[in-house]
């Protein structure tokens, strides 16, 4: 069955998702987080009680989206487009959420089709809701329906320097870590499966990079502190390869800032960013 354009709308069947202490700290190890972000990466440093990352929240969030509902489409053809999150509430480090999803857009690229969810999790033992997530997946092959096209704006940075800039660099091995937080995978582990699509070695998860990003973004507009991370949005344009150094540039405008991130040659690997803060 082809895509399916009347999905929209459709809502999926409740899930829950539960995480522990380990679940988060091997995340956080997973994007990069090392010894001076120990509120991140122990559960037992003296007078540093454990927090959680906000991008903690693609891992356990997304649940309840009826894919089932939106048609067929080849997985090997699909990339992931736009991811974006919403907190209102930190994330504990041990816990469970119950999640329902919707499909919010089905766009016709002509050449390809794209598909926009969203989740909400409400948190269990509060019975409050504690985070949205929002995705959108590039599906090549599936458009010339004749259907919608989609909004078409874009974010038009500043034309000045950034206010702030921070650079990481990924390990070669970054990807061997972050998998074990349930994206398995081979594209991001095996060579010869990466060599089928093209690369000349394993690439880094999409999400990988942006949980870096998302580490940008929290020690340096927000100082360390996820209870004033609100929200983060951006779209992938690139593939990043372990070992690669990534640039996150930040544009401030009193509770919101732009951003993108850059590799060492100076690609856009994530683009069209914008984060709102306390």
């Amino acid at each position: 069955m082809p895509i399916n354009p009347e999905a929209v709308g459709e809502t999926g069947t409740p899930t829950k998702r539960s995480w522990t202490s380990k679940d988060a700290l091997l995340y956080a190890v997973g994007v990069g987080a090392g010894t001076d972000e120990l509120q991140y990466t122990t559960e037992n440093t003296k007078d540093t009680p454990q927090k959680v990352l906000p991008t903690f929240a693609v891992i356990i969030g997304g649940g309840g989206v009826p894919m089932d509902k939106v048609g067929s489409f080849n997985p090997a053809l699909m990339v992931h487009g736009e991811q974006a999150i919403e907190l209102y509430d930190e994330i504990p480090p041990d816990g469970e959420i119950e999640s329902v999803g919707r499909v919010t857009g089905i766009y016709d690229k002509g050449s390809a089709a794209v598909l926009e969810f969203e989740s909400t999790s409400t948190n269990l033992a509060t019975g409050k809701p504690l985070l949205k997530t929002s995705m959108s997946l590039f599906c090549r092959g599936e458009g010339g329906w004749g259907g919608d096209r989609g909004p078409t704006e874009k974010i038009v940075f500043p034309d000045r320097a950034p206010d702030h800039e921070v650079t990481y660099t990924t390990r070669e091995d970054q990807a061997l870590t972050y998998r074990l937080s349930g994206d398995r995978n081979p594209l991001h582990s095996d060579p010869s499966f990466a060599a089928l699509g093209g690369f000349d070695k394993p690439i880094l998860h999409g999400l990988c990079t942006w949980g870096f990003t998302g580490r940008a973004l929290l020690n340096t507009l927000c100082g360390g502190d996820a209870s004033r991370f609100k929200s983060m949005k951006s779209r992938f344009s690139k593939p990043v390869i372990p070992g690669d150094s990534l640039t996150v540039s930040m544009w401030v405008d009193g509770h919101t800032a732009l951003f993108r991130t850059t590799n060492q040659n100076g690609d856009v690997v994530i683009d069209q960013g914008v984060f709102t803060f306390e």
